[in-house]
């Protein structure tokens, strides 16, 4: 059974698809939710790589449809906006594990094997969070809140969705 990779970069799908294939492991990549939902009643997938951001949509809304797919498949979400609150839900709604973008393979074949659950022993920051992260963590939260629908999170936030695209479109601050 191949592990289906869910990541809107077509580079980065088609990289990680032949790195797996490397390995010895069928993988089969999609680039949009639709193909991905679609792909995963086709399949049954044991193994799904879900990427965060999905074209603007937030992967989370997946996972519940993954899981009522096939409720043994294991979900890693990948992302290169990581944020404790995503990392929370995501695992909430049944992730195993939450990894950060750039990613060593052997961490998310790590992730897939480990039978412990999730690594979420954080450490607590030095200093507080800035303005602008609490900003970033917030918007991730409402986001996911209205299942990645942008017009529906600008209204919740009171915010032009144009606005909103915006600050999605860039890497979130450091702390």
């Amino acid at each position: 059974m191949p592990t289906l990779i869910i990541d809107d970069d077509p580079s980065f799908n088609a990289i990680l698809i032949r790195t797996l294939e490397r390995r010895g492991h069928r993988a089969l990549g999609a680039l949009e939710p639709a193909s991905a939902l679609s792909l995963a009643r086709e399949h049954l997938p044991p193994r799904i790589v879900l990427d965060l951001n999905l074209n603007g949509a937030s992967g989370l809304a997946l996972i519940p449809e993954l899981l009522a797919i096939n409720p043994s498949c294991r979900i890693v979400v990948l992302t290169g906006y990581a944020s404790i609150t995503t990392a929370v839900d995501a695992i909430k709604l049944g992730a195993i594990q939450y990894l950060a973008k750039p990613v060593e393979i052997e961490a998310i074949l790590g992730a897939f094997d480990n039978d412990e659950g999730p690594d979420l022993d954080l450490p607590a920051p030095d200093e507080p969070l800035s303005v602008d992260r609490l900003e970033w963590e917030h918007i991730q939260r409402v986001l996911n809140e209205n299942d990645g629908n942008i017009s529906a999170t600008a209204r919740a936030l009171k915010m032009h969705r144009r606005t909103l695209q915006r600050k999605l479109s860039k890497h979130p601050v450091k702390n």
